[in-house]
């Protein structure tokens, strides 16, 4: 047999292989976070698996936000006791248990039946804090009540006033002590990818998205019960940093501003209030600028000088990128996509092992780099290629 016909052969098994060709059957099967993202297409429906896997134009700020990470290498010190591993924070007061977030996503039940709901157990069970989208597909009552601790609620700044000022409300009244203003999204969007997923859809759209004067509208979401939605669109493209002092007179919850991407932001911010800022380019879903969250942070860190905390999201996916994060000045770090993914996958149960994976990495990245807790980690701790 010719080497070239012998590697064919060998090519041929190894794609019939079941260790290849087997999917993922269990989420205790899952060795890294990614290993959910095959099956959650398997199980998602194309269109919303496209609307979940979407960036905007060509997906190039998508790639940057993993590709910026390969730019940083750890710099590990030795001889340390860490044979005892802290990895709680403080976030206003509060204590957590670990600095690894749930970001907020609309419309969970998109991907599983239970969507926001299982997450929640999740989250709660493992100690984790979880920020509720404004779009949530569960209402915010369920979510808390399932979660027991105080979730973070994310609003859309929208186009009338009066209806926003009712959302912070019911927020408020829930208890939520954390208003998470989105920012990043006023401009709109192209968001190409999901839109070739929905050409491989066979589902009639108006199963999810039911049509009224011969456009698609999106299903009534919880938080907009018994509000007038008419004439009302979830982004105000003519906010200005006069709308987050509004924010601040509106609220006495703690104000972060999210989709901020620059020092000059960042100092502006500060100087209208809010409480934090959350370093995002909404999972490369708002502008293709090319830039990744986690080449953005140092310079919003630098502007911040420790007056607020500063989280960040986009692009995690292992236990050392949140160890990154940290080293570079970020409170927290929130995932997204992965924990969907699980959802996806295999409900509560897959999100659980998620978070288990990035926990169990991010604590074997502590000890392997000598820092026994987290105000240890520092920007020593990384270097840029």
């Amino acid at each position: 047999m010719t080497q070239a016909l012998f590697r064919r052969e060998f090519l041929r098994f190894l794609a019939a292989s079941p260790l290849l060709s087997q999917s993922l059957e269990s989420p205790l099967a899952a060795l890294n976070v990614m290993d959910f993202e095959e099956k959650a297409k398997q199980t998602i429906p194309p269109a919303h698996f496209g609307y979940l896997s979407t960036g905007v134009d060509d997906d190039r700020t998508l790639r940057a936000n993993r590709s910026g990470f390969d730019r940083l290498y750890l710099r590990p010190r030795r001889m340390v006791d860490v044979s005892q591993i802290d990895t709680s924070i403080q976030l206003f007061g509060e204590s957590w248990k670990t600095p690894i977030l749930l970001a907020p996503a609309g419309s969970q039940k998109a991907y599983h039946p239970e969507g926001e709901i299982a997450v929640a157990r999740a989250a709660h069970a493992a100690g984790h804090l979880q920020i509720l989208s404004t779009m949530t597909s569960s209402p915010i009552e369920d979510v808390a009540k399932e979660h027991t601790r105080k979730i973070w609620y994310q609003l859309y700044p929208t186009s009338k006033w009066e209806v926003t000022e009712k959302l912070v409300r019911h927020a408020e009244q829930v208890g939520a002590p954390v208003l998470v203003v989105t920012v990043d999204t006023q401009g709109g969007r192209n968001t190409e990818t999901e839109a070739r997923y929905r050409l491989h859809d066979a589902r009639p759209c108006n199963s999810c998205h039911p049509m009224s004067n011969g456009k698609s509208t999106l299903r009534p979401k919880p938080m907009f019960q018994g509000i007038d939605m008419s004439d009302v669109t979830l982004h105000n493209p003519a906010q200005t940093w006069s709308q987050i002092e509004r924010y601040r007179k509106l609220t006495k919850m703690k104000l972060l501003i999210k989709g901020l991407e620059t020092g000059e932001d960042a100092r502006l911010a500060v100087e209208h209030g809010v409480d934090g800022i959350i370093v995002s380019n909404h999972g490369a879903r708002a502008a293709e600028s090319g830039r990744g969250t986690i080449d953005a942070l140092p310079e919003v860190v630098d502007a911040v000088n420790r007056r607020v905390p500063v989280l960040i999201d986009g692009g995690f996916r292992r236990g050392t990128d949140i160890f990154k994060a940290l080293a570079l000045g970020a409170t927290a770090v929130c995932i997204g996509r992965p924990y969907l993914w699980a959802l996806g996958a295999f409900g509560e149960a897959g999100v659980s092992r998620c978070l288990e994976i990035l926990r169990a990495e991010f604590h074997l990245a502590m000890r392997q780099c000598g820092t026994p807790k987290i105000d240890a980690i520092n920007k020593s701790y990384v270097g840029r290629v």
